[in-house]
């Protein structure tokens, strides 16, 4: 699907919704030249509509909220100015300062792929944010740490969750039919202080020394996973595999792991085409999500 042969002006609207009396924005992209509405593709690009909320729990659960109450399309982007329970990866909580970083969750409808091709989609939503974060910050330090953190030499500038809603009974199967992903993106900014329980935190701004206009940002974030999303029907599976493997943070370096009580160091091979994590040492392996974790501060 491809969405670059129009031109958009866009429109301020401003209205009140229920969900916790919330004052919201809502930016459309409108068409200039009605004539082309009748090739206009069945799914609006990703970012429209694009809504700012100036304070929420969490994105991610907004969003879900939205697709669950019907109140939400494919590409529906909602963006939060503050976020006060933010959620990371195994559990995790995203601490984020008011007004100084991206906080952006996008609603998917996956047409196509089954859950099975669920790290397809990671890997596109991860290359999106690489292709954004080093245009500032640098394609030489700018990596993806498996399986879907943002890197900046060895510090974290950014990650990523995926939460899904199943056809069905919404077991998981790998050809369940795949009806919704809510894309929770969380990306460091403007923000130069970090809570000491952090450990290796880094934002744009420590980078560069510039501080930058986060909803613009997170607009252009938005155009960039449009193109990635977009690749997932027009490209081969291994040539995205092959996108990720050739930015995956400490590729071919030897790192330490942990597996239950067991530390062990490795080398990182890559990742395979269903996620998991590639090591090699005396042995191959293959990991899951979860099954390991990263020993040393990175």
């Amino acid at each position: 699907m491809l969405y670059s042969h129009f031109s958009v002006a866009s429109l301020l609207l401003f209205q009140i919704l229920p969900y916790k009396c919330l004052h919201q924005i809502t930016i459309f992209a409108l068409l200039k030249n009605s004539t082309l509405l009748s090739n206009t593709p069945p799914f609006p690009p990703i970012g429209q509509p694009f809504i700012v909320l100036p304070t929420i729990d969490s994105t991610n659960n907004y969003a879900m909220a939205r697709v669950r109450e019907g109140l939400a399309t494919h590409g529906s982007a909602y963006f939060a100015i503050e976020q006060t329970g933010g959620k990371g990866q195994r559990g995790k909580n995203w601490i984020t300062h008011p007004g100084e970083n991206i906080i952006l969750s996008v609603v998917l409808q996956p047409e196509g792929l089954f859950i099975n091709n669920q790290f397809l989609l990671s890997a596109s939503a991860a290359l999106a944010c690489y292709d954004f974060f080093s245009k500032y910050g640098g394609e030489e330090n700018t990596r993806i740490k498996w399986p879907n953190d943002l890197y900046w030499q060895d510090r974290k500038a950014g990650g990523i969750l995926i939460e899904s809603i199943l056809g069905g009974s919404e077991t998981v199967e790998k050809n369940s039919n795949w009806r919704w992903a809510i894309v929770g993106i969380g990306i460091n900014i403007n923000q130069t202080i970090f809570s000491d329980d952090i450990p290796n935190p880094v934002s744009l701004k420590q980078i560069t020394g510039k501080t930058e206009d986060v909803l613009k940002m997170a607009q252009e974030l938005c155009t960039l996973i449009q193109k990635r999303y977009s690749g997932l029907n027009s490209l081969p599976s291994k040539d995205i595999i092959q996108e990720y493997n050739a930015v995956l943070y400490q590729l071919n370096q030897p790192v330490k792991l942990k597996k239950g009580n067991t530390v062990f160091e490795t080398s990182i091979q890559g990742v395979s085409p269903l996620g998991t994590l590639l090591t090699k040492d005396v042995i191959e392996r293959a990991f899951n999500f979860g099954e390991v974790e990263w020993i040393g501060g990175k």
